[in-house]
């Protein structure tokens, strides 16, 4: 609990709703939620929150008078949340995972089932769930090399928690004896492929505002850092300032992966012979002098995408865990990555050995490759046709993970 917090308070933002994470909710929504009985999403952050936005509206499709309550832990999941979600689901903070929080939550809640979203199974959570009989689903179940690791080592504390969801979707047929070997029961568990990576369904997406749209005419070469991490924001100024000798109109677009580290970055890149600027700052002035603009709002990465002419994806050069290369695949662009992308390990490796994406080990071979991407254009469509034929093992996870969760029943 005391991480917990020095985690809210070095982010910020904790202070809104702050009481929904202790259980306390206000009278609005003890009636709104009194009158109904809800389906339970539970999502951590922003990547998340997609992907139960996506399934919730799957889950209509067999269930029109469906409500749902819909929680996540960070500002950033719960601002995209409530600016995204329709009015048949409430945003609401999670409730902190200990027993007394959690029977309050569900008190008000009152759900139907409970959908948790890749990796958030908490114990206390399950067993409150489990004791009212209520079903409990795993869906998109990621598995990191890191966590299996932890689970398989506290085996004996882990299994009990994980032998209480009645329902485990993985998105790859591999996946299931991992999962059996925590101590979900096999019958439980369901291959569907990944809502995350199903490209018969995308999010919903919004063309570039027109004043930074027209700043980057066709004329001009993008290169794109998404979700970026610490020291990765430098590498692609350093590679940018390289490859602009050789392409004078190409332009960087930079969305870190935290949006609190803005200020950090600026005035890291300040220190640099390039002008910069924040995407909110150019859609009220002129964006055309700038060199790199960075993204400065949440949720809106995957609009923004539409114009990259080759992306980067963040967290794989100089942080460990790379973050999700699908999102620019089907906005139609070529995508490049570093050698650390353990949560998309095997993504990653279907990607390369299709090559339907690059993969390179430092910063001279992030430019070699990025600068061959830019000076062939066919090179790039063939990386996003192959990225997309790649992923067909994916297409209709949606559908199918919505079917299974709309035939949960009650335990009896």
């Amino acid at each position: 609990m005391p991480g917990y917090f020095a985690k809210m308070i070095r982010r910020g933002g904790y202070r809104e709703k702050f009481g929904q994470r202790v259980g306390i909710y206000d009278g609005e929504v003890r009636n709104r939620l009194s009158n109904q009985r809800s389906t339970w999403l539970h999502a951590v952050s922003v990547g998340e929150v997609n992907v139960a936005l996506k399934l919730a509206n799957a889950l209509r499709v067999f269930e029109p008078d469906l409500h749902c309550v819909l929680t996540t832990t960070t500002t950033t999941g719960f601002a995209l949340a409530r600016k995204t979600a329709p009015p048949w689901i409430e945003v609401m903070y999670t409730p902190l995972d200990y027993w007394p929080i959690m029977c309050r939550a569900f008190s008000v809640i009152r759900p139907a089932r409970i959908v948790l979203v890749e990796a958030e199974v908490w114990p206390n959570l399950a067993a409150a769930a489990h004791a009212r009989r209520i079903p409990l689903a795993l869906v998109n179940a990621r598995l990191s090399p890191r966590s299996e690791r932890r689970y398989r080592r506290f085996r004996f504390f882990i299994a009990p928690t994980f032998r209480l969801l009645d329902l485990v979707c993985v998105p790859e047929r591999r996946d299931v004896e991992r999962w059996t070997a925590l101590g979900v029961p096999r019958n439980r568990i369901d291959v569907t492929g990944s809502v995350k990576f199903d490209s018969d369904v995308q999010a919903q997406s919004h063309s570039v505002p027109g004043s930074v749209a027209d700043a980057f005419s066709s004329n001009s070469l993008v290169l794109f850092g998404g979700s970026t991490h610490r020291g990765e924001e430098e590498i692609l100024v350093r590679v940018f300032l390289r490859l602009r000798e050789q392409f004078p109109s190409l332009r960087l677009f930079i969305a870190p992966r935290h949006v609190e580290r803005l200020q950090e970055i600026r005035a890291q890149l300040g220190a640099m012979p390039l002008r910069v600027t924040l995407a909110s700052e150019a859609l009220t002035c002129d964006a055309a002098d700038a060199d790199c603009i960075l993204l400065d709002t949440t949720g809106e990465l995957q609009r923004w995408y539409d114009i990259a002419t080759v992306v980067f994806i963040g967290k794989s050069l100089t942080a460990h865990g790379g973050q999700n290369p699908v999102e620019p695949i089907l906005a139609g662009k070529p995508v490049v990555f570093g050698p650390h992308m353990e949560n998309f390990a095997t993504l990653a490796k279907t990607l390369v050995s299709n090559n339907a994406a690059m993969q390179v080990n430092d910063t001279e071979s992030l430019e070699r490759t990025v600068g061959e991407l830019l000076r062939d254009s066919e090179s790039r469509q063939r990386l996003v046709r192959n990225a997309h034929a790649a992923l067909n093992e994916h297409k209709g996870g949606t559908a199918r993970t919505a079917r299974l969760v709309h035939e949960l029943v009650p335990r009896h």
